[in-house]
Formats: C-alpha cells, sequence, structure tokens
C-alpha cells in the first residue's frame, strides 16, 4: 500500500473501495484488471518488463498481456486461467482501490465467494461475442446470484471484448437488456452497464471513441463515484468481537483489564452503555485505546482495546453492543449456505462454526431449499447440498450466538463452517432471521 500513496497521496483519505471482478471463464477479468493497473500507473517497470518477456504471454508480439499482471501462480499462466483469488491495491486521485480477481470456472466458485466476502462491489463481465445473441453464461447467473447473496451494495457489469463484435450497440443493447432482466429476477437494483474492451482499453479509464452511442462513464470514473456510506450497517449500533482479552497486574489502583477487538457498525464512544452477549451483563465504555493513543470515539474498522467502568466476566468470542437495535440471541436459526467443499453436507456430522472471534460447534438439523442457478430460483430440497451448491438450512449450535440478519449487518451474521476432520472451509454462510430463530 506505500506504493499506492506514494503515487497518489491525495488519495490517502478518499475511501478506499472493495471490489471483486467475476464472470466466466476467458470473459477477461484480469486483463481488465491488468488494464486498470497500467491506465492508471499502478504498475512498476520492472513489471512491466517481466510480463513483456514472459513464455506464458498470449498476446501479439507487439502487445502486453496484461492478465498475467494478476494471474501470479504458475499452473495460472500455464493455463491461462485464474485459479485462486488474486488481490491488487492501485489507486487515483479520487480513491483507492482494493480489487480481488476471482477465477471463472464452476471448480473454483469457492474462490470468487472468498473475493467478495469483504467486497463493497462487484464487476461482472460479460464477454460480448459469446453473449451477443442475449443469452448469459450459466456461470455469469451463478456469480450474478453470489453477489446478491452476499450482500453486495454495488453491482455493475462490464460487456467486454466490444471489440470482437464490431462495437454494435445492438449486441450491447440485447446483452444489457438480459443482465437488466437477471438483475431484477434475483432482486437486486438495475445494475450500472459498461460497453468496454479491456484488450484496447476503450471504455476502462477514458471514453471510446469506437463507441459514441454509448453516453455513460467508463468503468474507473464509475467506479470513483460509488458511495461508500454503509447506512444500513449504522442503524444497527456498534459491534465489536471480543479477539484478546489484555490483563495487566500492576498494583491495585493500576490493574488493568482491556477488550481488543475491531470496530463494526457504527461508533463507539467513551461513556457509551454496551451490553455484553450471549451473557447480557451491562457497562460504560471507560477508556478506548488505539495502539498508545486515548480516544474519546472510535470509528468502524478501527482496532481498539476497551476498558469498562467494572469487571464482567468477558472472553474472546463475546460481542460488545452499544446502540441500535440489539442481535437476537439464539441458538438455532435458518441460514443461507454456499457449499464449498468436495465431499457432500452430512447432516449426522457436527461442523466447527466460526462466527466472527467466537468458535462453535454446529449441525445442519434441515436442508429446506436449494437454489436452482438455471431458474434463478430456490426450489423445496431435502437431500444434502454437495461442492457449489446453494441452500437455506436449519442450524443448530452448542454454545449461544448473538446474531444479525445478514442484509443489516456482516459482521454477526456471516459465518463460515469447518470440517473437524480436513479443517478445510466447508462453506460460507448468510444469517437469515426471517423465521424466528430460538434459544
Amino acid at each position: 500500500m506505500n506504493a499506492v500513496n506514494d503515487l497518489w497521496p491525495e488519495a490517502r483519505n478518499k475511501g478506499v473501495l472493495r471490489l471483486v471482478t467475476a464472470g466466466s471463464v476467458d470473459d477477461g477479468k484480469s486483463t481488465l484488471i491488468g488494464r486498470l493497473l497500467l491506465d492508471s500507473k499502478g504498475v512498476f517497470a520492472d513489471q512491466l518488463s517481466a510480463i513483456s518477456g514472459s513464455r506464458y504471454s498470449r498476446a501479439p508480439a507487439d502487445a502486453l498481456d496484461l492478465a498475467l499482471l494478476t494471474d501470479g501462480l504458475e499452473a495460472e499462466r500455464e493455463q491461462g486461467i485464474t485459479i485462486d483469488v488474486a488481490y491488487r491495491y492501485f489507486a487515483t486521485p479520487a480513491r483507492k482501490f482494493i480489487i480481488a480477481d476471482a477465477p471463472g470456472h464452476e471448480q473454483y466458485t469457492r474462490n470468487m465467494v472468498t473475493g467478495a466476502s469483504t467486497a463493497d462491489a462487484a464487476v461482472i463481465l460479460i464477454d460480448a461475442a459469446r453473449a451477443q445473441d442475449g443469452e448469459l453464461l450459466p456461470q455469469t447467473k451463478r456469480h450474478a446470484t453470489l453477489a446478491q447473496l452476499l450482500g453486495l451494495r454495488h453491482t455493475l457489469i462490464a460487456i467486454n471484448k466490444m471489440d470482437q463484435v464490431q462495437w454494435d450497440q445492438a449486441v450491447y443493447q440485447r446483452i444489457r437488456t438480459a443482465a437488466e432482466q437477471l438483475a431484477q429476477r434475483l432482486g437486486m437494483a438495475t445494475p450500472h452497464c459498461v460497453p468496454l474492451s479491456a484488450l484496447t482499453g476503450d471504455n476502462v479509464v477514458q471514453p471510446s471513441p469506437h463507441m459514441p452511442w454509448y453516453q455513460g462513464q467508463p468503468l474507473l470514473p464509475l467506479l470513483e463515484s460509488l458511495p461508500l456510506d454503509r447506512g444500513a450497517t449504522a442503524q444497527q449500533g456498534t459491534r465489536l468481537f471480543v479477539q484478546w482479552v489484555i490483563r495487566h497486574e500492576g498494583s491495585s489502583t493500576h490493574a488493568f483489564r482491556g477488550y481488543a477487538g475491531q470496530v463494526q457498525g457504527g461508533p463507539l464512544r467513551v461513556g457509551d452503555a454496551v451490553t455484553v452477549l450471549p451473557s447480557g451483563e451491562t457497562a460504560q465504555v471507560q477508556a478506548i485505546q488505539l495502539g498508545e493513543q486515548a480516544l474519546q470515539i472510535a470509528a468502524a474498522g478501527d482496532s481498539i482495546t476497551v476498558a469498562l467502568d467494572r469487571e464482567i466476566d468477558i472472553s474472546r468470542g463475546d460481542l460488545l453492543v452499544a446502540g441500535g437495535q440489539p442481535p437476537q440471541v439464539a441458538r438455532e436459526f435458518d441460514a443461507d449456505l454456499c457449499w464449498l467443499d468436495r465431499q457432500t453436507l452430512n447432516p449426522s456430522r457436527w461442523y466447527w462454526l466460526k462466527q466472527g472471534a467466537r468458535l462453535t460447534q454446529a449441525r445442519i438439523t434441515a436442508v429446506k431449499a436449494k437454489r436452482d442457478i438455471s431458474e434463478l430460483r430456490s426450489v423445496p430440497h431435502n437431500g444434502p447440498l454437495a461442492s457449489n451448491d446453494i441452500g437455506r438450512v436449519r442450524i443448530r449450535t452448542r454454545d449461544t450466538l448473538a446474531l444479525d440478519d445478514y442484509d443489516s449487518e456482516r459482521s454477526t451474521g456471516a459465518f463460515i463452517l469447518i470440517d473437524d476432520a480436513s479443517h478445510q472451509t466447508a462453506a460460507a454462510g448468510m444469517v437469515r432471521l426471517g423465521s424466528e430463530a430460538s434459544g
């Protein structure tokens, strides 16, 4: 990030947009990110030199294979596909960006979930040449479904490779209509659609002379203008998972006990009343420490240590809550699961459930429905979930959890399931409190 700040020091206080690129195989995701990095001066000379001499380049002799800027694994360069999530950082005078380049192949859908889990926006690429009749590919629909389930606030459709369809406005309109219909069926806001060519740079950073019929912004200015506020989250109040209990044993008048974690949701102030969940004990914030600096107020995203005005039994994984609507406290609840493991879900097994800093065991007591990607709807289902399936389940945990609906607050509405034998992540989950949770 130092290099980013050195390039554009005026962008330091402009906020960070986290985005994930998604779409089907060969839609041009890695090339698009390479173009953004190149045209925003986010690439160093030695990086350009390295890819220009790469034996894996698939570009013409007089051109750069920009996909190599993000395809960092040897296997990715050999096969010409993205396998793992590649994170890239760059900045413009208006904003800093963190981009997760997610794989397009269905086999690596789990990696797309990883990249999207912390993103604010998704850029879903569509190959104009393959979708020129207006028919979207199954993996495009799958990634749009995941973007909707994961609650990404902004979705942009990059209709790529317009150079391969002779910059045809009619092709763009057909694909745009299909994308808007897809968003409507998924219950998403109407997405921004941008016709572009990542290979040539048209409509990526600068307007394209080949598409004068497009009156909207190019992709980068559009990304620079997306709002970053999380208004709905702030209404839920403040959340802080205790990651570490800090004790300093001095004299009776100087003994210290603090609780370290990252602030989520709204701000936390000295003097705020907090509730400790799941115990329900209450106290007041006596002091807030950020490193060696004493604060009167901590903002969302700050990693702080909190001291309370009275001693309470608080352990790692407990949740401090201040203001707003309190979470539900329950041991049984509904959730949407993206099943990531190659082994199918086994309802008779216990899995580890990790929510923030809290770890407990959990079982799936019922599978209620499964998402049909081709039909874009949930269908009743009482069998197991297999790799890449998305389903609505009922979960019961050994310990009580503090839960928010995922759409309201990610920090307490998201969790993962871990296979206790292989220690692999088995599923990513989103809490759904539409049906009543029970203790």
